[in-house]
């Protein structure tokens, strides 16, 4: 009876510490899972302050301007009208902003299992590179690290596509990732983009709207030509409010203007994709018309509505080959055979998808003059010869 005593007490000895070792993993864990939680709800506050304001907005318009202080009828029915038709677009495509999940890459972008196996063997990156290389051979990837490697996120275990980038915040690879936006608590990139554009223009008019309207009654309320009630704080801090952030938002909207028709994000405006023949700011760039019809779509009925009408996947764009890069000369019809650039520059004939036809609009060159060449004779007519890849 000693003797299994004293074995029972050595065997409770020895699995002491790694009970002791799991509790303290757990009180570990417990911390680590709290914090999130608690980034998550911080996420929100930014958007439930916007929240607040708008809400704070519409009251102070539609019942202390409107009811109480707007004495003319037919003011107070055109005003409410036109209040409300921007009120809803800024709401709605605030909303698809905010709730439109980022779009990540497909399936073809990940790593086989046995290449995945074998990546993860290796620990020299020359030999991981040349297991990205073989598994990238077929996909549609034209833009490299600044190293020459192969754009591979470790995180997500993929491959990413051209323009897609890893979103540290929402910890997922974004198709055309623009920027995480903490104003809407959301990453903004190709499935959303649109979207934000039209919540930057909407909230531009609503506050203009505001602004312009609110300012005859601020300037009688500050000249105290209107009884001092409880309409006038409301009045005088809507048009403040209303002002600063119009001011604030044209400059944001502004530049994304800019960008729409350069045809970049806003991590490529700050860095220019790496393509194989080296850096591009404008490799993306098909003009502004096209860049703008890649964004918003086709048909013009819809492009001030929030509904998504960008044309494209998101892992496929066509680019405009200034530099002459050989290894990404296609052709740009479906039915069009093989042809040549040179006698020692083949076009592999891989069709486009039905959207990037319709962008391209059976243009097959684009001309891109200097200005020595606009000093030659006009009978003659020297261009560049850029192909267009899907």
């Amino acid at each position: 009876l000693r003797k299994r005593q004293e074995q029972q007490e050595a065997a409770a000895a020895r699995m002491a510490p790694a009970g002791g070792g799991g509790g303290s993993a757990a009180r570990k864990m417990a911390p680590s899972h709290v914090l999130k939680c608690c980034q998550r709800v911080l996420a929100w506050v930014p958007v439930a302050f916007i929240a607040l304001v708008v809400a704070w907005s519409y009251y102070a318009y539609v019942v202390e301007l409107c009811v109480f202080t707007i004495t003319s009828t037919g003011e107070k029915v055109v005003y409410l009208v036109i209040f409300h038709l921007s009120f809803v677009m800024f709401v709605w495509s605030y909303w698809k902003t905010i709730f439109t999940s980022p779009a990540s890459p497909s399936n073809e972008f990940c790593l086989s299992k046995s290449d995945k196996e074998q990546y993860e063997k290796e620990e020299r990156p020359e030999s991981q590179q040349e297991i990205l290389r073989r598994a990238a051979k077929d996909l549609p990837i034209y833009t490299t690290t600044a190293s020459r490697a192969i754009r591979y996120c470790d995180r997500c275990q993929l491959i990413k596509p051209d323009r897609c980038h890893h979103c540290s915040a929402c910890d997922l690879c974004v198709l055309k990732m623009d920027h995480h936006c903490p104003w809407v608590n959301n990453c903004v990139g190709f499935s959303n983009y649109k979207f934000f554009l039209l919540f930057l223009f909407y909230s531009l008019l609503y506050c203009l709207f505001v602004a312009a309207t609110v300012l005859q009654y601020f300037i009688k309320f500050w000249t105290n030509e209107l009884l001092d009630t409880r309409a006038k704080f409301h009045v005088l801090f809507l048009f403040f409010v209303a002002a600063m952030f119009f001011i604030s938002i044209l400059s944001l909207f502004s530049y994304h203007c800019w960008l729409v028709g350069k045809n970049r994000s806003t991590i490529e405006a700050f860095r220019a994709p790496m393509f194989r023949n080296g850096p591009d700011k404008n490799g993306f760039s098909l003009g502004c018309s096209k860049n703008l019809r890649e964004v918003f779509g086709d048909e013009k009925k819809y492009w001030l509505l929030p509904v998504f009408t960008s044309l494209g996947d998101g892992s496929n764009f066509p680019t405009r080959l200034v530099n002459m890069d050989p290894e990404q000369l296609t052709v740009s019809s479906q039915n069009e055979p093989a042809k040549s650039c040179g006698p020692s520059q083949p076009f592999p004939t891989r069709p486009l998808s039905e959207s990037q036809n319709r962008l391209l609009a059976n243009e097959n060159q684009w001309p891109e003059a200097s200005s020595e060449e606009e000093n030659v004779k006009s009978d003659v007519k020297k261009h560049i010869i850029v192909t267009l890849e899907s």
